[in-house]
């Protein structure tokens, strides 16, 4: 390999593809995501072996002269300064140091020909670098207690930030894919019969939610808790739905509908089951004496028996979450939802809107020329970005801090490990009821919004 390659891998976007005539063609604006969420996978994935008290036992056994590789560090007898919620906190704080430093530098640019926009979509060598040494740095900063518990509200507030996000996102997509059909029955009556479909769906697989929720979560005596919960959760989804056809709101917003209602609800139905199965086990004591595991299903006494196994089901799960909220968040058009400016009714084209985040085909006949030769990267952001770079990196410093308190428990942090994180705690249980909670008054801020300020305008 020349000299002038190797640079190019560690300097360029297009490079390493360079070197290997096998791998497809792919677009700059995606080869470049792709690049920065490998960085967060790789530190989310460090943060979660830090975490890992099973990992920390078998480097103890298996590594020769552990305890003097680990004296020879300073990192304590055991190395236990370089494992723990310390050691994550420290970490997350390089990461997310590593995205708000480039989201300072990736302010207003609008193509990719600007000097700044070359610093974005290359140098990839220099910035594992850079994100590595920003991530050992954190372990040297002074006075690490005051740091830590500062640094512990700070990402409070971005996790929360980052949920806040994702449920404006979601109440969007939810009124885009309404208004994105509708749109479709000026042409085709048969767009009718998919939005009452989808809409039965919707609503079928809320109400069989709650209702197996009730059944395998309550029980005739006791879990009042988990009933009253219930109660209120099924409570919300039929207030949103009667308010979302209510005649005075109606007037304001025709777009409105029960589609947007059914996507709401099965999203409190998943929050709301996602957050019971968080919730830490009630044990009381039977007749016979014996602690007896009540208000969780039968079958869920034994779903924790390997737990190694859901530890790694559970985090490759949590990644990807995570992963898609940041891509599909980071669109221009995510962007400009979160601002308030959406399309206008009659732009919409009849399709099913999934955010266009991470766009696999190629519709430039020009580069798809089967004879044609040169680099396997097509560089498609000339004329214009594709997405918000500030923005993007934005989303990620808010997820670097989501991830932090999440793997660390959020406010239990002293006791958490990775191993547990599946097993139940009260501050993921609340976290997801408040994000449930905050979701329905999003949208019904979307619906009251015109009532309650007649002179202003709004499009939804």
């Amino acid at each position: 390999v020349s000299a002038q390659v190797c640079l190019a891998c560690c300097c360029g976007s297009a490079g390493c593809s360079l070197c290997c005539d096998c791998c497809p063609r792919i677009r700059q604006s995606l080869s470049t995501r792709f690049m920065y969420a490998l960085y967060f996978i790789l530190v989310v994935g460090l943060c979660c072996i830090m975490m890992s008290t099973t990992v920390a036992h078998k480097m103890k056994e298996h590594i020769p002269f552990f305890e003097d590789m680990c004296k020879g560090i300073k990192a304590g007898d055991t190395c236990e300064k370089l494992v723990g919620y310390s050691a994550v906190y420290r970490v997350c704080f390089g990461m997310a140091c590593f995205f708000f430093i480039f989201c300072l530098l990736t302010l207003k640019i609008n193509n990719s020909k600007s000097c700044r926009a070359h610093i974005h979509n290359g140098f990839w060598f220099f910035k594992l670098l850079l994100l590595g040494a920003m991530c050992s740095g954190a372990f040297f900063i002074p006075d690490q207690d005051t740091f830590l518990n500062a640094w512990r509200y700070v990402g409070a507030i971005g996790g929360f930030l980052f949920i806040g996000i994702q449920l404006l996102l979601l109440v969007e997509f939810a009124h885009k894919w309404n208004k994105n059909w509708t749109a479709g029955t000026a042409s085709n009556k048969l767009w009718y019969a998919s939005l009452a479909l989808v809409t039965l769906i919707m609503y079928s697989v809320a109400t069989g939610g709650l209702v197996s929720m009730a059944v395998f979560y309550t029980q005739k005596d006791g879990c009042m808790e988990n009933k009253i919960l219930l109660g209120v959760n099924g409570g919300l989804c039929l207030l949103i739905s009667l308010v979302a056809i209510s005649p005075c709101v109606q007037n304001r917003q025709p777009h409105s509908g029960l589609l947007q209602s059914g996507v709401i609800s099965c999203y409190v139905t998943y929050l709301t089951f996602s957050a019971l199965s968080s919730k830490p086990a009630e044990v009381v004591l039977d007749e016979h004496g014996k602690n007896v595991t009540i208000c969780v299903p039968n079958f869920g006494q034994d779903l924790y028996k390997d737990e190694n196994l859901v530890t790694i089901l559970g985090t490759g799960l949590l990644i990807g979450c995570i992963l898609y909220s940041c891509l599909t968040s980071t669109t221009r058009s995510s962007s400009d939802a979160l601002q308030g400016r959406y399309a206008a009714p009659e732009l919409e084209v009849s399709s099913f809107p999934f955010p266009p985040g991470l766009p696999l085909c190629f519709t430039d006949t020009e580069e798809q020329q089967p004879g044609k030769k040169g680099p396997r990267v097509i560089y498609d952001e000339k004329k214009g970005t594709v997405y918000i770079y500030s923005y993007f990196h934005f989303v990620f410093f808010l997820a670097s801090l989501y991830v932090m308190m999440t793997v660390t428990n959020w406010f239990n942090y002293e006791s958490a490990n990775i191993e547990s994180f599946f097993s139940g705690s009260w501050s993921i249980f609340w976290v997801k009821m408040a994000s449930c909670w905050i979701c329905v008054l999003l949208y019904l801020w979307t619906l009251v919004a015109p009532l309650c300020c007649p002179t202003r305008q709004f499009s939804v």
